[in-house]
C-alpha cells in the first residue's frame, strides 16, 4: 500500500522533474532513496539508561527499532573506551521513509520553535540533505512528562540525485520549506 507522498510523488513530483531538467529515461528522476536519523547520546558513558531512553524516543518516533552505535577509539579526556555504546540510530526506506518524511514536513518542523525554514546550504554536493534538530519535542509520539533530558538528532535524506540543484527540486516537491 502506497502512502500519500508516495502517490504524489508518482503523480506530480516525477512529471515536474522530467519537464524542468529533461530527462530522456523516466530511470534518471531522482528520487528519495533513504532517510537516516542519528541521535548522539553522550551523557550514556556515564549512565547506561540513557542509551534506553533514546533508544525508545526514536523508535517511538520512527516506527522502527534502532541500533545502538559504539564508540570506535578510546578517549581517555571524555572517559570513553572502544566499543562503549554512544548513540542510535535509523535508516528509514521504502513506506516508513514515505511516512516519516510526511509527518517531519507537515508536523514536526512547524512546531519547532522560531521555525523560518530549513537552510538551503545544508546539500553536500552530490545531492543529499542534511539537518539537525535541537530537541526530540517537536514530534507528537514523545510526551513531554516521560523525557528525561532533552536530545537533539541528525537526519539525513539521501536521494539519488547527482547535483544539489536536482535534490532540491526533489525536495521542494515534498514541500520542504527551504528559507529564502
Amino acid at each position: 500500500m502506497n502512502t500519500r507522498l508516495q502517490e504524489k510523488y508518482k503523480k506530480e513530483i516525477v512529471k515536474t522533474l522530467k519537464d524542468k531538467f529533461k530527462y530522456k529515461n523516466d530511470l534518471e528522476i531522482p528520487k528519495l532513496e533513504k532517510v537516516v536519523i542519528n541521535m548522539g547520546v553522550g551523557e550514556a558513558v556515564k549512565d547506561s539508561k540513557k542509551i534506553e531512553a533514546a533508544l525508545n524516543e526514536l523508535a517511538a518516533i520512527t516506527g522502527q527499532k534502532p541500533v545502538i552505535t559504539k564508540s570506535k577509539k578510546a578517549n581517555a579526556s571524555f572517559k570513553l573506551r572502544e566499543g562503549m555504546p554512544i548513540g542510535v540510530k535509523v535508516t528509514l526506506r521504502k513506506n516508513k521513509m514515505y511516512e516519516f518524511v510526511d509527518r517531519f514536513v507537515n508536523i514536526a518542523l512547524p512546531r519547532v520553535r522560531d521555525f523560518r525554514g530549513v537552510n538551503t546550504k545544508s546539500f553536500d554536493g552530490k545531492g543529499n540533505y542534511a539537518l539537525g534538530l535541537k530537541e526530540q519535542y517537536v514530534f507528537p509520539e514523545i510526551e513531554y512528562d516521560n523525557v528525561d533530558s532533552v536530545r537533539g538528532m541528525d537526519i539525513i535524506f539521501v536521494t539519488s540525485a547527482k547535483s544539489d540543484k536536482e535534490a532540491r527540486e526533489l525536495l521542494n516537491g515534498f514541500d520542504f520549506p527551504f528559507n529564502q
